[in-house]
């Protein structure tokens, strides 16, 4: 082994004596701070110190892989997790974000299932999905999609929701004519669909399920528990196990992250061919396939960083994706925060080596975007059409027009430049707390 690397992980021991004990997600850089590998921990001081043992045999323990990455290693850092959850999630979003050349288990669309109340019908039914819908309630994500199954089971033996996919309205009088599953035979459904039981009080059940679902299930478990320890010792073995079953599977409810928190954004697309071509409509271009979103983050003007999206064909292109650590701007100016990143990503735009998306889009309203029109009036090349889109109002400023947009909520292309615009402001943030992050450990 060279002296020079020698010397590096010798650094690099010494720092991970400093690592906590706790639950999180390490990331290995190269010289050039570029992030080579991404993995979690419940314990990151000795999951990380694991790679750089004297002894350490990484060829049989890790393979070939990981054994040619460790010695391009030249920085360790890591991001603390409240839970092991937490850390799972996070390493899945951030090896989907970067794009580490080292996690190659993992570069793939995998996604994690929510359970999805269908709060938009008349009678809502319970559903583990993948693809969750507009307006209903969604609990996680879930890191296991066979234990969320489990639990399902459980809690609908107890709340008697429908998990049927079938489109029962109130006012359909035949309801009393139809002949219901197996489910409520057993006493695992109320039989809305044969209207068995009415819409109040079929909504005050789900109101029990939510409750349940978001409340500490301690007190539930400990009377489970109790029983079971009870139906053992009468040597009902049997309903002992089945009630230990049903108490691991309901345990299983706190392994999820949070809605809001851990967002896989790729799950809430809209239709792209519809947003494409109503946004072409509406901007007057004869079609659009590329749109990049740019947007910023910062407190108080520290750790000031800035994002670019990219989408093809109105789908995410993470290849296309850029961060940007603002260097020109001090203090709070969001404003020429976004004009450096502008400058910065489109000035050989236009030339041979590379060319303007059909669609820049800017978050905020009308000053972000006289921002970006003024960037571009001082290049060689001016770009198809710019646009901003304010957070609050949802109102479309353009290029060239006096009159924003005032669109329908549901427009496709509204919706379209809204996932746009989220995923720009959620992979600012997500680099911004990285850097806050490594402030803190450095």
């Amino acid at each position: 082994m060279a002296t020079k690397e020698k010397s590096s992980i010798a650094q690099i021991r010494e720092k991970i004596k400093d690592f906590p004990t706790g639950p999180g997600v390490y990331l290995m850089k190269d010289e050039q701070g570029r992030v080579l590998y991404v993995g979690k921990a419940k314990n990151l001081r000795d999951r990380v110190s694991s790679y750089f043992q004297p002894g350490a045999d990484l060829l049989m323990s890790r393979g070939p892989k990981i054994a040619d990455m460790i010695g391009k290693v030249a920085e360790v850092g890591y991001l603390k997790s409240v839970s092991e959850v937490d850390a799972i999630l996070q390493e899945s979003r951030l090896i989907k974000d970067i794009q580490p050349p080292y996690n190659t288990q993992q570069l793939d669309d995998k996604t994690f299932p929510y359970l999805e109340i269908s709060e938009f019908e008349d009678f809502p039914g319970v559903y583990v999905t993948r693809q969750p819908r507009e307006g209903a309630k969604l609990y996680g994500p879930f890191t296991s999609v066979n234990d969320l199954r489990r639990v399902v089971q459980v809690l609908q033996r107890v709340f008697k929701f429908r998990t049927c996919k079938m489109a029962i309205e109130q006012k359909d009088e035949n309801r009393r004519f139809f002949r219901p599953c197996i489910l409520y035979d057993i006493k695992q459904c109320s039989g809305p669909c044969a209207d068995r039981i009415s819409r109040k009080n079929y909504l005050a059940a789900l109101r029990r399920l939510k409750k349940f679902l978001e409340s500490d299930r301690s007190k539930v478990l400990k009377q489970m528990e109790n029983e079971m320890q009870k139906q053992a010792k009468g040597l009902n073995y049997e309903e002992a196990a089945r009630l230990r079953d049903e108490i691991r599977a309901i345990g299983a409810l706190a392994d999820r992250g949070d809605v809001d928190e851990h967002i896989q954004p790729e799950l809430f697309q809209v239709d792209p061919a519809a947003g494409l071509e109503r946004l072409a409509e509406l901007l007057g271009l004869e079609g659009v396939r590329i749109v990049e979103g740019v947007d910023i983050a910062h407190i108080m003007g520290q750790e000031s960083v800035g994002s670019l999206v990219c989408f093809i064909d109105g789908r995410p292109f993470k290849n296309g994706y850029r961060r940007f650590r603002i260097r020109e701007i001090e203090g709070i100016d969001d404003y020429a925060m976004i004009g450096e990143v502008l400058r910065r990503r489109y000035q050989r735009a236009g030339e041979h080596e590379e060319l303007f998306p059909d669609v820049i889009l800017v978050d905020g309203g009308q000053g972000q975007l006289n921002t970006a029109r003024k960037v571009f009036e001082n290049m060689l090349f001016q770009p198809p059409m710019v646009v901003s889109l304010a957070k609050k109002e949802e109102v479309l400023f353009v290029q060239d027009r006096e009159e924003p947009l005032n669109l329908p909520r549901h427009d496709p292309a509204l919706r379209l430049l809204q996932y746009v615009r989220d995923e720009a402001h959620r992979f600012a943030q997500h680099y911004f707390h990285i850097l806050r992050e490594k402030k803190t450990f450095d």
